[in-house]
């Protein structure tokens, strides 16, 4: 009997592991006949049934597509065509999903599809040549656009956008362009910058912790400053032996790094007791700012360079208060920072247009679309999130106690994470 059982367990495996196989060999068939989409490859998972890379063909120019094209990355996550989609709008490159251990976290509660994309101007979804004049908003919504409703003939159920800060910024932007290609959306930790220097982040740190933490993290920062003679040579053999340039002087970067130090300290959730001592060495402070706030960020050839042309375009960026400091800083003043350390050849002369902020604030003033919005209490992007209008009954804002840029529907307190799962699932239950 045991073993006519075990013939019998081993004969269904097979025939499970057949059908399995061709019904992915089946999947890449179809994904082979969807318009515009090439050079499909098979990607490994520890969580998905199936995984495939492809390029999609988008015109450089949607409105004029005689001006060229290109390939964008895309990523699909394969659970089951009866299962919701979640289109992940990432704002920046996307090597990162084709890792096995990538797991999407709403794709996870929801044991959702993923179709991921790769931004247009980031790493291979690049044109050749790059021009900065088609790296538009509007461009990347239509990006969006064209993937979502060629994959929707693939997978017909309910789709979900999210993704997490400029992505979370691209999910706003593409429901703001196109309302309904989606059914509701989740961006985490989504700025909306009303300008270039947007003003509300240097108020933001002046109030964001205990005073006593804001004193230590100051008290870190003025001491750097004081020991300029010193901390100036250890930057520059560090930048020589990393091989990074900048646009401006040594020294002056050192003053950046020293402005930015408070902003990445809240926005990544380091804590007031890992700040070193003022009475701590040179090398020990200079090591401590290294892993903060690294001069790298304000190098030039960054793979991100992209992302600073559109800040400086049309996302905005934010600000730097040098009033705390200015008896011990190089430089004058901190205005046009993002021009002057930031934007590569040909982007120098960008000026920004605020007619995008305009655009997402009138669009979720003058409607009620399903939006959750997640943020992160002391992040500091979090001083510019999205606006709250009274009487909607459809945008819901969450925001993690004590929270970075790392808040997480998972990382909530166990009541809030079961009212977001709560809208989730009605949203899913309901037409």
């Amino acid at each position: 009997m045991k073993r006519v059982f075990s013939f019998t367990f081993s004969v269904l495996l097979l025939s499970l592991f057949l059908s399995l196989h061709a019904f992915a060999g089946e999947l890449k068939e179809r994904l082979a006949q969807l318009k515009d989409v090439s050079r499909i490859e098979e990607l490994t998972s520890e969580h998905y049934a199936e995984k495939y890379l492809l390029r999609i063909t988008q015109p450089i120019d949607h409105k004029h597509p005689e001006a060229g094209a290109f390939t964008q990355r895309v990523v699909i996550c394969h659970v089951g065509t009866d299962r919701p989609t979640v289109i992940v709008t990432e704002g920046y490159g996307g090597r990162y999903a084709l890792s096995p251990r990538y797991q999407e976290e709403l794709s996870k509660l929801l044991n959702a599809n993923v179709v991921f994309v790769e931004h247009r101007y980031f790493l291979e979804s690049t044109p050749e040549p790059a021009d900065w004049n088609y790296l538009t908003a509007e461009n990347s919504a239509f990006d969006l656009h064209h993937i979502t409703t060629t994959f929707r003939t693939l997978y017909p159920g309910k789709w979900i956008s999210t993704g997490i800060s400029k992505g979370g910024q691209t999910t706003l932007l593409y429901r703001a362009f196109f309302p309904g290609d989606v059914d509701f959306s989740v961006p985490y930790v989504a700025p909306l910058c009303r300008s270039v220097e947007d003003g509300r982040h240097e108020v933001f740190l002046r109030q964001v912790g205990t005073k006593a933490e804001r004193k230590h993290i100051e008290t870190f920062q003025l001491e750097i400053l004081k020991r300029k003679e010193t901390m100036t040579p250890l930057l520059d053999a560090f930048c020589r032996e990393k091989g990074l340039t900048f646009h401006l002087p040594i020294a002056e970067i050192l003053d950046y790094c020293v402005l930015e130090y408070s902003f990445a300290f809240w926005q990544w959730g380091s804590q007031a007791s890992d700040i070193p001592s003022p009475a701590s060495s040179d090398t020990i402070l200079f090591h401590h700012l290294l892993d903060i706030s690294g001069p790298d960020y304000f190098a030039t050839n960054q793979p991100n360079a992209a992302f600073f042309v559109q800040a400086a375009k049309e996302l905005g960026y934010y600000g730097y208060d040098t009033h705390p400091f200015r008896k011990y800083l190089t430089i004058q003043h901190a205005g046009g920072y993002l021009h002057q350390l930031m934007l590569p050849p040909g982007a120098e002369e960008t000026t920004f247009d605020p007619g995008l902020y305009q655009k997402v604030y009138h669009y979720l003033k003058d409607n009620d679309p399903k939006i959750i919005f997640i943020y992160g209490e002391f992040d500091p992007w979090s001083a510019a999130h999205a606006p709250v209008f009274k009487k909607k009954k459809n945008s819901h804002f969450f925001f993690q106690p004590r929270g970075s840029h790392r808040a997480r529907i998972s990382n909530m307190p166990e009541k809030t994470q079961e009212k977001i799962m709560k809208h989730i699932c009605e949203w899913l239950a309901n037409p």
